[in-house]
């Protein structure tokens, strides 16, 4: 008698349905994303951008920077980059979204310098009143005239960074050429000073080699001298002396007498 046969395993009567978690549903959906292509700004858009990054260009140069001295234009966009980058970091403090004309270091650095001002206007402020008193206040809806604003104060304060440490550097370096020569002439000074007190050393040397060579000369010629004298001194003597013999000697004859 025959045995019934089991069944197959992985029939689709004895198979378990398959349960996906939620962590593998995300994943799917995050692959699903990343192969999607990225949507870029058209065209149009970045003609836009460009031409706004040209006229904010412009405007500081030659607007700010040709207008005022170099000093006046270095503190007037630094005020107008910390304006903007308090404001981007910080869209939503009060006190970064407007500032007050008649505030002496605003005035200062912004108003009064030419050009400066009509920057902070293209980046979105605009002039109000409140309260009886002036004030610019910023426009939310000019958020990305700020950012292209703030970008190229940026540009621009880098450039004038790079200039500053190259006028610097050359300075330093003429500095360092000076100093240089400075030393230069210090040394040659210093070795003409010291071959000079050689030669003068040398020449002492030579003066003073020179006199005792005269001394002895002079010492070796008087001890001669005197050794040669004396036997002629006595011979001399001898011969200016009456002898004995000249006293016996008789008188010369004289006939008259």
């Amino acid at each position: 008698m025959s045995t019934p046969s089991s069944p197959r395993t992985g029939s689709p009567e004895t198979t378990a349905p398959r349960i996906i978690s939620s962590d593998a549903l995300a994943a799917a959906a995050e692959r699903r994303h990343q192969e999607r292509p990225a949507v870029g700004p058209t065209a149009a858009q970045l003609a836009e951008e460009h031409e706004k990054r040209q006229a904010f260009r412009r405007l500081i140069n030659p607007g700010i920077f040709e207008r005022n001295s170099r000093e006046v234009y270095t503190a007037a966009i630094k005020i107008l980059s910390t304006l903007a980058e308090n404001l981007l970091r910080e869209p939503n403090n009060p006190h970064y979204q407007q500032f007050k004309p008649t505030n002496s270091i605003i005035k200062q650095r912004l108003v009064d310098p030419k050009g400066t001002l009509e920057y902070a206007i293209a980046m979105g402020f605009r002039a109000e009143v409140k309260n009886f008193q002036p004030y610019y206040v910023f426009n939310p809806r000019k958020l990305e005239d700020l950012q292209i604003g703030a970008a190229i104060l940026k540009e621009a304060l880098d450039r004038q960074s790079e200039k500053e440490e190259r006028a610097s550097r050359a300075k330093q370096e003429e500095k360092e050429a000076a100093e240089a020569a400075l030393l230069k002439v210090k040394l040659a000074y210093m070795d003409d000073r010291k071959t000079k007190v050689m030669t003068d050393e040398r020449d002492r040397q030579l003066r003073e080699a020179h006199a005792a060579a005269v001394a002895a000369a002079k010492a070796q010629g008087s001890s001669t001298s005197d050794r040669t004298d004396g036997p002629l001194s006595a011979l001399r003597a001898a011969s200016t002396t009456p002898s004995d013999e000249d006293d016996l000697q008789p008188p010369p004859y004289d006939g008259h007498r």
